[in-house]
């Protein structure tokens, strides 16, 4: 008696073999090996238009496999079928969003599963690739002193002010590049902050290096020499506002005045009636300064803010500057060293300590008192009103305030009216 196997032997057969189970066809074909045995094809379009070939070594294992793979076929268009117009659309969508890359819905949907089981929501996922491709971008090789002149250079280039230069300069130059060789994609977050912690800096010198070197690496990464900015990471210290406002008295002003000499003296009139600060008034030229028209022009270049505002002129102010109407140039014609070596003979000539930013603090304190508009100040001092309201409020009385705008020159007959000025 013959067995099936035997029958099966003696029975023609023709391949390829189609396995269709229902609407979809499979193929299923046979190929002889080196050895003389028979090992069996499937033909697999189940990822697209693309074809493989799945091997099985029995003939029953392959008719199995393309059986399923019908059933699937046939399941897959059923789905398609049933589709609603809008996921149609979003399918299209997506197969035309993944074509550029070579990549199926099916294979791009099943990738997307597994990413999200590892990192739980699409906004993560996006995170992540953006984290490991900023990490296997290329980066130029620059160490932290190259890139500290390169920045150096575009600062000066771009007109960066002497006083911005020789901040610069010392922060980043003689400070961190100095203690900092590396090269600026290997500084780290902890380098930085280990670095600011053993300089002991007060904490306003401690948040001014931190701008100044988020500056500098934020240079670097839009110029590919770092892989993300490592400041970022660093530690943010608040600056206690406790006793930062300090102020001149009316009394101690028209000390400092009396014995300023005549080219510092409208430095020390500018920051304590008008509100300039030391930066801008050493920018300043005389044609800015409108003793007619009642205004100080301070342009967008000369600015700390690089915002143009107009700062109103007070009458005692107009005193002040009354006699040098006529004069040209800029309103400090001489270095940043000279002009705080004049600040130092007029403190030791009148008896009053300086106080840091002192003439700026005292005429915003005092504004703010006499008229009682915080927005208003800020414009005028080129501030924010939230800073002039949190910092300034209350620290005078508006009686202060007016002893102080009423701080003239004691003598009448060396002052040109304002009437006078403007005929001339």
């Amino acid at each position: 008696m013959k067995t099936n196997q035997s029958r099966k032997r003696g029975q023609a057969q023709t391949w390829p073999k189609s396995v269709q189970p229902g609407r979809a066809i499979v193929k299923v074909y046979r190929r002889k090996t080196p050895a003389g045995n028979f090992s069996f094809m499937v033909a697999n379009y189940a990822d697209g238009e693309r074809r493989r070939f799945d091997s099985y070594r029995d003939e029953g294992d392959a008719i199995a496999a393309a059986t399923k793979l019908a059933q699937r076929l046939d399941s897959r268009d059923y789905v398609a079928a049933s589709l609603t117009k809008q996921q149609a659309i979003e399918f299209a969508n997506g197969e035309a969003r993944l074509k550029p890359f070579g990549v199926t819905v099916d294979g791009a949907t099943a990738t997307t599963a597994e990413c999200l089981k590892l990192v739980g929501d699409l906004a993560n996922m996006l995170a992540a690739a953006k984290f490991y491709r900023q990490r296997h971008k290329q980066v130029v090789k620059k160490t932290v002193p190259d890139l500290v002149d390169e920045f150096l250079e575009l600062k000066e280039s771009r007109g960066a002010s002497p006083r911005y230069m020789k901040d610069l300069h010392w922060r980043l130059k003689k400070m961190f590049a100095a203690d900092c060789t590396k090269e600026a994609a290997n500084v780290t977050t902890a380098d930085i902050q280990d670095w600011l912690d053993g300089q002991k800096l007060k904490p306003q010198n401690y948040r001014n290096f931190r701008t100044t070197l988020n500056t500098l690496f934020e240079h670097a990464r839009a110029r590919s020499y770092t892989f993300d900015n490592p400041v970022e990471g660093v530690e943010t210290i608040k600056v206690p506002n406790g006793g930062s406002i300090a102020i001149f008295t009316p009394a101690e002003i028209a000390e400092l005045l009396a014995a300023a000499s005549p080219d510092f003296l409208p430095v020390i009139a500018l920051g304590a009636f008008a509100g300039l600060r030391t930066a801008e008034i050493e920018r300043l030229e005389w044609r800015d300064i409108d003793l007619a028209g009642g205004f100080v022009h301070v342009s967008a270049d000369k600015a700390k803010t690089a915002s143009r505002r107009l700062v109103p002129i007070q009458a005692n102010l107009s005193a002040w500057l009354s006699t040098y109407a006529k004069r040209t140039g800029k309103v400090w014609q001489s270095t940043d060293n000279d002009l705080r070596d004049e600040r130092a003979e007029a403190v030791k000539a009148s008896g009053v300590a300086w106080k840091d930013n002192g003439c700026r603090h005292s005429y915003i304190s005092y504004r703010l008192a006499e008229i009682q508009d915080a927005a208003k100040v800020a414009l005028e001092a080129g501030n924010s009103p939230n800073v002039v309201f949190r910092h300034y409020r209350e620290l005078v009385k508006p009686a202060d305030a007016q002893r102080w705008f009423n701080v003239k020159p004691e003598t009448p007959a060396n002052v040109t009216t304002l009437a006078a000025v403007a005929n001339t």
